[in-house]
């Protein structure tokens, strides 16, 4: 169905969805059908950049997965703005569902979402969106920023010196196309007790392994069992050693990095980022393991 977006005459309600780290403005829409849909509007500058976000998006729902569907796409408000209309998944946030179901059920929901994952970075790549180069220079230009700042963390030399001498674990898989942004905050846990994704305006093509390190960041303190769950069936319960040698890598920096980067947030997202790099830092037994503590420490309480 053709949805005229600058005619009022099908909507029944817009209401404002304030939620996330996207520059986009989002509305529910409820259409005068029954129809509930997504509508997000971008500045007009960001014509090609949307527009490629919105053939992503519909390569991504050839896998099956459950998410938010492509609609629509086009420019309205005189070519003022690009908008992009979406299905609709009904339910809540998964982060705030994880805390109230028991272990058992947020690990099959963590392994629901490692499944949900696979299947995406399974899609074929096409030729043209192939990356030229690594992001292994970007991340030790990041490295470098926080170094270089005045909000270094104490003992942070192992982790520093850890990203750089293992830098080249990084980037040896084939590139994938990834959401993004992976973790309980994007996915939404529907009313028939399963999962939906969200969000896909940080799709990106690169390493699959980069995909998780925003467990440790964000997910571990939201479900352990989660965070797990979405290790072991992503891999089919055989984690390879490259993967946590890599993952260890990309964790040490965004630790440190991301202290730096929440410096334009002001001193409450600096504070908790460096408690979550504290914590890493104990969980990584300062970056002389490469498995985390809490991923062994759920297996052997489970055996």
């Amino acid at each position: 169905m053709y949805y005229n977006i600058e005619s009022s005459v099908i909507w029944k309600t817009v209401t404002p969805v304030n939620k996330g780290w996207s520059v986009d403005k989002k509305y529910l829409v409820e259409t005068k059908n029954g129809d509930k849909l997504l509508l997000r509007l971008s500045d007009i500058d960001q014509y090609i950049l949307k527009k490629k976000e919105y053939e992503i998006i519909k390569k991504y729902a050839h896998t099956g997965v459950k998410m938010s569907l492509p609609v629509e796409f086009g420019i309205c408000n005189d070519n003022k703005n690009v908008y992009m209309l979406l299905s609709w998944l009904d339910g809540r946030d998964l982060e705030e569902v994880l805390p109230t179901l028991s272990e058992n059920e947020q690990y099959q929901l963590g392994r629901e979402a490692g499944k949900i994952l696979h299947k995406i970075h399974s899609i074929s790549l096409s030729r043209n969106d192939i990356p030229t180069k690594t992001k292994k220079d970007k991340k030790l230009r990041q490295l470098l920023q926080y170094e270089m700042s005045l909000l270094r963390v104490p003992n942070d030399e192992t982790a520093i010196n850890f990203v750089k001498e293992n830098i080249d674990k990084i980037w040896r898989k084939n590139p994938v196309y990834m959401h993004g942004d992976f973790h309980p905050g994007n996915l939404i846990y529907l009313n028939n007790g399963t999962i939906g994704v969200i969000d896909f305006n940080r799709w990106e093509v690169g390493d699959p392994y980069e995909e998780f390190y925003k467990l440790e960041s964000f997910g571990i303190e939201i479900s352990v069992p989660y965070c797990v769950g979405q290790i072991d069936a992503y891999f089919n319960n055989n984690v390879p050693d490259d993967f946590w040698l890599a993952q260890a890598v990309y964790v040490a920096h965004a630790s440190l990095y991301s202290i730096k980067w929440s410096e334009k947030f002001g001193q409450k997202e600096i504070d908790g980022m460096v408690r979550r790099c504290m914590a890493t830092f104990e969980n990584y037994d300062y970056f002389r393991s490469y498995i985390p503590k809490w991923y062994l420490k759920y297996h052997n309480s489970s055996c």
